[in-house]
């Protein structure tokens, strides 16, 4: 009998990516892991996203010997523009209002590495639609969500009606992580891992 596989570990502490995997069924530890991250605008969103969620990856990877490691990174682009965590509620704000009525995209990097190793890398980008959004709303939504932590100043899983008008592609993909592109990997990956 073989022995069972060890889980993923996941270079990252957002909590949405752990429920997200979780939800999934994908056995997972955690790993916080600190890297200074791209800002490189003239990368496109996959390759910027891409080279952060390497350096998550790889340098995870080196604390866990042997273990398939998962980094990720998302971002939010408008008129081929990063739009990362703002630094306080007024840039929250105006993020919200550079989204308002327009669609924009979200685009996640992951990659998975093992012993400093590049093993896959792949990325999704789902174009989200937002409803107008006058300044109060935008200040309603921003009294139930704290948009600090999250890229574009939104997090689309909490008041979601509030925002989105439309989506076309990974809903999960927009919160974090696109799950169902990390599992059908992560399957193909299997007898490797």
């Amino acid at each position: 009998m073989s022995a069972p596989s060890l889980p993923l570990v996941l270079a990252s502490t957002s909590p949405r990516r752990t429920e997200l995997l979780a939800r999934a069924g994908i056995a997972h530890e955690v790993l916080a892991v600190e890297v200074e991250e791209a800002r490189d605008a003239t990368l496109t969103p996959e390759q910027l996203t891409i080279e952060n969620a390497r350096r998550k990856a790889v340098q995870g990877s080196h604390f866990k010997p042997g273990r398939l490691t998962l980094g990720a990174d998302t971002l939010v682009y408008i008129d081929s523009e990063p739009l990362a965590k703002p630094a306080d509620l007024e840039e929250a704000a105006h993020m919200l209002r550079r989204l308002s009525g327009r669609t924009h995209e979200v685009c996640t990097g992951v990659v998975l590495a093992r012993d400093g190793d590049i093993i896959d890398a792949f990325h999704v980008i789902t174009h989200v639609t937002f409803k107008p959004l006058t300044d109060e709303i935008i200040r309603a939504y921003h009294a139930q969500v704290n948009p600090l932590d999250k890229a574009g100043g939104y997090g689309i899983q909490a008041c979601t009606d509030m925002l989105l008008d439309h989506l076309e592609g990974s809903f999960e993909n927009v919160i974090g992580l696109p799950v169902d592109e990390v599992a059908l990997h992560l399957k193909q990956l299997s007898p490797a891992r």
